[in-house]
């Protein structure tokens, strides 16, 4: 594991980089990470996924995108397409040290990110694996706006806000923080509208649709199968699987899924082991 700060184009990037042992030329793979506060409750897991891969053979880099974690930048500084200079930043990265970009890990809204980043670069890839994958960035963000009216509803002095009043301060061009974490127009404009089953995966790569359930069931969600009926339409090839487990992403303590961890190695590197 090598941590190290990536000249991004908007500044300093941190970045963990997973080197394979004895191979140069190791296929590469880029983690695009979740929103916010997401993204710390999710760091044990992408480290544990990094881990894997670099035990099967893979060069793994995970970047904190501008604004967020450890990079330079405030949150209300980011911007989506910035973000998207931020994956180019970390595939060039890649390839730049011999490890052409071979799959892509997205978590949460970090495959949103990722589907429309690959949409508008152009940029092939053979697989791309989506945990939890966000489906509408609407309905993620009227989610988000939600921690904020919960908070508002607890309050002794009657300051009831809800998500429609939120998002008019925003549109107004006012920065409204929730959970620490502050909401730009800029970012948000760009986030609302997209919809997963509009993007899709590169032609030719073969995505792996990874959700989680707690009770052990092997369903779908609704709002998943519509996505994956889409895609399919569309001619993508699309692989799926419900692993049991938490939703790690909104737990406070860290919480390992060893499935997920195992069925993403199978996803990016099953053809080294006889797939």
């Amino acid at each position: 594991m090598e941590p190290f700060y990536l000249e991004g184009q908007t500044g300093k990037l941190f970045a963990v980089y997973h080197a394979p042992s004895g191979d140069s030329a190791a296929p590469g793979i880029l983690v695009a990470p979740p929103f916010a506060e997401e993204l710390n409750r999710s760091r044990h897991m992408m480290a544990a996924a990094a881990r894997a891969l670099r035990a099967a053979g893979r060069a793994v880099l995970i970047v904190d995108l501008h604004g967020t974690g450890d990079s330079a930048g405030c949150f209300d500084d980011a911007r989506w397409h910035g973000w998207h200079a931020d994956l180019e930043s970390g595939a060039s990265w890649l390839e730049n040290r011999g490890h052409p970009v071979s799959g892509v890990l997205a978590v949460r809204l970090g495959a949103l990110l990722a589907l429309d980043w690959l949409t508008r670069s152009g940029r092939a890839l053979s697989t791309l694996v989506l945990w939890g994958a966000v489906t509408s960035g609407t309905q993620y963000l009227n989610q988000f706006l939600r921690l904020r009216v919960a908070e508002s509803m607890a309050r002794p002095d009657g300051g009831k806000e809800t998500t429609g009043d939120l998002k008019a301060r925003i549109a107004a061009g006012e920065t409204v923080e929730i959970g620490g974490y502050g909401l730009t127009a800029p970012l948000t404009d760009a986030i609302e509208g997209l919809r997963a089953a509009d993007l899709g995966p590169p032609p030719g790569c073969r995505a792996w649709w990874l959700d989680l359930a707690i009770d052990g069931s092997s369903a779908l969600s609704p709002a998943s199968q519509r996505v994956i009926s889409a895609w399919r339409d569309a001619g993508r090839s699309v692989d799926t699987a419900v692993v049991t487990g938490p939703s790690f992403w909104t737990l406070q303590e860290p919480e390992h899924v060893p499935g997920l961890i195992d069925a993403t190695v199978e996803a990016l590197c099953g053809d080294d082991h006889g797939q």
